[in-house]
């Protein structure tokens, strides 16, 4: 199974029959095998008329509906969400595709999601592609099943082909994207304003007296990381710093590759005097090499990352950030696709909407 976990929210269950039950002593009722069929040869009835009485039709009388009623207690019989789900077609359940939950952007995000989904009483299933756009498109292509309603989604640093996106979109599932886009989908994007942010993270270097400011990032194909790129080349055209191309330095998901890379730029003979990490997985290596180098921070280097970490504020020094506003992403995003999923005729392709990121200065960049 692709899938890594799933979060089940109860559903909220008004059927008037559980309320009929509780009025039995004792009211204690316990999962079983009874099923609707069960009831209905108990009671010679067909399956769809104990259906209409658990459901108090109105095309039932009295008389069957008690005698249901007190058969369902006695058997303590449970009705099934799922079954119900498919008979509407519906499975109750949402999908998110994330490139991995170690980064604390996600973990706050999918808090987001389920204050949503849980409102609306849907399930959530969490999928990750561990940056690998094969997992993805795999993922992707196991949605034409109907296993979920809608996709909310954050593409792998390798994913530059977004046709696997446009084929569940073409089978009518609703897909909402969040942080990371395919750009050329037409679908509802909520992203935040990495250009201007990297823009101001750049600005804040310069004015404090940097020069050499390198750009560290993972990926070529991410929009974010090229909006991001296009911040930091802008905030040092607009000072007059010419940018030089071996600053802006590509590292990959690996830890220690990263912090060879990190440590080959850092002993450099004009090495940079601050650094801007585009990512959280960054963040550790950084320190780390400077440690090993014996560069203190911010003395000889500054710092600054993009990331949630919460640890930002104990680290040593304090660790200036660019904190994306995660929860509230992955709220707007499950907001917008329960709008697909309740409005027959709603339309996620203008859909864009753009929530602040927060520059927060702290002593890695002062």
């Amino acid at each position: 199974m692709m899938f890594i976990y799933e979060t089940v929210f109860a559903q909220k269950l008004t059927f008037t029959w559980l309320q009929a039950l509780k009025r039995f002593k004792p009211c204690h009722i316990n999962m079983s095998n009874t099923t609707i069929k069960i009831l209905a040869k108990e009671l010679n009835l067909s399956v769809a008329s104990v259906s209409k009485a658990l459901r108090d039709s109105h095309e039932i009388s009295k008389e069957t509906k008690e005698k249901v009623l007190a058969l369902a207690r006695k058997l303590n019989y449970v009705p099934n969400p799922y079954a119900s789900s498919l008979r509407k077609r519906k499975s109750k359940t949402i999908a998110v595709v994330l490139p991995e939950v170690a980064d604390s952007f996600f973990s706050l995000a999918i808090n987001g999601i389920e204050s949503v989904a849980q409102d609306k009483g849907y399930h959530v299933l969490i999928y990750l592609t561990h940056e690998s756009f094969a997992r993805e498109e795999a993922i992707l292509n196991e949605f034409k099943s109907g296993r979920v309603d809608g996709i909310l989604i954050s593409v792998s640093s390798e994913t530059n082909n977004s046709d696997h996106i446009t084929q569940v979109i073409a089978s009518g599932k609703p897909v909402v994207f969040f942080d990371r886009v395919c750009d050329d989908v037409e679908t509802a994007k909520i992203i935040t304003d990495d250009m201007e942010s990297s823009y101001k993270a750049t600005s804040h270097l310069i004015q404090n007296g940097c020069k050499n400011i390198a750009y560290i990032y993972t990926s070529r194909s991410l929009s974010i990381n090229n909006k991001r790129l296009e911040g930091y080349k802008k905030a040092l055209a607009d000072h007059d710093i010419t940018i030089q191309e071996d600053l802006i330095v590509l590292c990959d998901s690996n830890t220690t590759g990263n912090y060879d890379i990190i440590k080959k730029l850092l002993k450099k003979k004009n090495r940079p005097d601050a650094l801007i990490a585009c990512v959280e997985k960054l963040t550790t290596p950084i320190y780390l090499a400077c440690r090993d180098l014996k560069l203190s921070i911010p003395g000889k280097i500054k710092v600054i990352s993009f990331t949630n970490l919460q640890a930002a504020l104990i680290l040593s020094p304090a660790l200036t950030t660019v904190t994306q506003p995660a929860f509230e992403m992955g709220k707007m995003a499950a907001t917008v696709l329960f709008k697909a999923l309740e409005k027959k005729n709603y339309s996620l392709k203008k859909e864009t909407v753009i929530i602040p990121s927060v520059l927060n200065i702290r002593q890695s960049a002062t």
